[in-house]
C-alpha cells in the first residue's frame, strides 16, 4: 500500500489538495493519505494531521513565527519518524512547504509541489531551494516550465485548477432580481480584497473613484464585494459612508454578471479574465513595501492577465497612479469606448486560450500515480 502526506496553508490550497487527493482515490484504491488541509481534504479521504488553524496568522509577531517554526518541526518529525510516506506533496503555502521540504531531504521520500512559488514574479533565488529539496514542480502556468527546466528541475505543467473548478456565469435576471440591481443600469462591481491591509488601503479610494462616477453617469450602479472570510467588524471598518449594495460570499457570481470591475490584484483577476469581464487593477501600500517589492520583483506586470498573455490588456494603476480621477478615466473608456471594450474582451479571451484545457488536479494525481508506481 503507498502512502502520501499532502501539505496546504490555506483555504485555496486545501480546495486544489481535495480535488487531487480524491482522484488519486479512484486511481488507486488502497492508497493512504494524511496532510494538514481543512474539509476538501477530508470529504476526499485523507486523514488530517492538523488543519489551517494551526497555520494561519504567519507574519511579523515574533510569537508567531515562532509557532510556525514549532509547527515546521512537528510535521517533519512526524513525516519521516512516524508516518514515513512514499510521497510528500506541497501544495502552493512555499515558503513554509520549502522549509518542510528541506528537512526531507536525503530521506528517500519523493517531494512533488504544486503550485509552487511565483519565482517569476518575485525573489527569484528561491528557485535554488526548489532544486535542492524538491523532486517534481506541477507547474500551473504554461511559462513557468522554461525556467524550471533552464535550472534542470522536473517540472510538468498540469493546467491551472481554475480552468475546471471555475463554476458557469450566473443568470443576470436571476441574480439581479435576488439583490434588487435594475435591469436597465450598468453593473461595475468593487472587489476591495480580501485581507484587512487591501481594505485599509485600497476601498477609500475604490469608494471615492466610484461615488465620482455615479454622479457623472447615473446609469451606472455599484456593488461591492465582501470576500467570505473577512468578519463583518474588519469589513465594516473600512467599508463605510457609502450606500452601494455589498454582497458577501458570491464573488464568482457578482464577478461573471457585471459590465465592469473594479479590482485589488490577485486571482480574482484570472477569474475575471476567464469570464472575459473587463476590468481595472488597483494598488497601493505603504511606500516602504512598496520599494522593497521593486527590488525583489522580476516582472513588470502585476496582474494575471497580462501577465500570461504578456499583454498589457488589464489597465495597472500602481501606487501613484492609484488615484479616483484614472479609476474613473479608465472605467468610462472600458464602458463607453466601444472600440477599446470589444479589443479587450477578445483579448482577455486569450488567457484562457494560453492557460489550455487540461485538467490540473487529473494531471497532477497522474503524476503521483507514476512515480508512485516507480518505487
Amino acid at each position: 500500500m503507498k502512502k502520501i502526506f499532502i501539505i496546504t496553508g490555506e483555504y485555496s490550497g486545501d480546495i486544489h489538495a481535495g480535488c487531487v487527493a480524491e482522484i488519486l482515490k479512484k486511481k488507486l484504491p488502497d492508497i493512504e493519505i494524511e496532510g494538514i488541509g481543512g474539509e476538501n481534504l477530508r470529504k476526499a479521504g485523507a486523514k488530517i494531521f492538523c488543519d489551517h488553524s494551526k497555520m494561519s496568522g504567519f507574519g511579523f509577531s515574533l510569537k508567531m513565527a515562532l509557532d510556525h517554526l514549532s509547527l515546521e518541526k512537528k510535521v517533519a518529525d512526524y513525516i519521516l519518524k512516524s508516518y514515513k510516506p512514499d510521497l510528500v506533496l506541497l501544495v502552493d503555502y512555499g515558503t513554509f512547504n520549502l522549509r518542510v521540504a528541506k528537512h526531507l531531504k536525503g530521506s528517500g521520500i519523493k517531494v512533488f509541489h504544486y503550485i509552487p512559488p511565483q519565482i517569476w514574479a518575485s525573489r527569484k533565488w528561491r528557485i535554488k531551494n526548489i532544486k535542492k529539496y524538491v523532486d517534481e514542480v506541477l507547474c500551473i502556468f504554461p511559462f513557468e516550465t522554461d525556467m524550471y527546466k533552464a535550472y534542470g528541475i522536473n517540472v510538468h505543467y498540469c493546467g491551472h485548477p481554475l480552468i475546471r473548478q471555475l463554476p458557469p456565469k450566473a443568470d443576470k435576471q436571476a441574480f439581479f432580481e435576488k439583490h434588487g440591481l435594475d435591469m436597465k443600469k450598468t453593473l461595475v462591481s468593487i472587489f476591495p480584497g480580501s485581507r484587512p491591509l487591501e481594505l485599509k488601503f485600497f476601498a477609500g479610494t475604490f469608494i471615492k473613484a466610484a461615488k465620482k462616477l455615479q454622479k457623472l453617469h447615473p446609469d451606472i450602479q455599484f456593488c461591492i464585494s465582501h470576500a467570505p472570510n473577512l468578519s463583518d467588524n474588519i469589513f465594516d471598518k473600512y467599508i463605510r459612508n457609502t450606500d452601494f449594495k455589498i454582497i458577501k460570499g458570491e464573488n464568482q457570481a457578482l464577478l461573471s454578471v457585471s459590465d465592469s470591475l473594479i479590482l485589488a490584484s490577485g486571482t480574482v483577476a484570472l477569474e475575471a479574465a476567464l469570464y472575459q469581464i473587463p476590468m481595472i487593477i488597483g494598488y497601493k501600500g505603504p511606500w516602504v513595501l512598496y520599494l522593497v517589492y521593486l527590488l525583489v520583483r522580476c516582472i513588470n506586470r502585476v496582474s494575471l492577465p497580462n501577465i500570461i498573455t504578456g499583454m498589457d490588456i488589464v489597465p495597472e494603476l500602481i501606487q501613484t497612479k492609484f488615484n479616483p480621477d484614472n479609476i474613473c478615466y479608465e472605467t468610462e473608456k472600458l464602458l463607453y469606448d466601444t472600440k477599446y471594450r470589444e479589443e479587450t474582451i477578445k483579448n482577455l479571451g486569450k488567457v484562457r486560450e494560453k492557460l489550455s484545457d487540461k485538467f490540473s488536479a487529473s494531471e497532477t494525481a497522474g503524476e503521483i500515480e507514476k512515480a508512485l508506481n516507480l518505487l
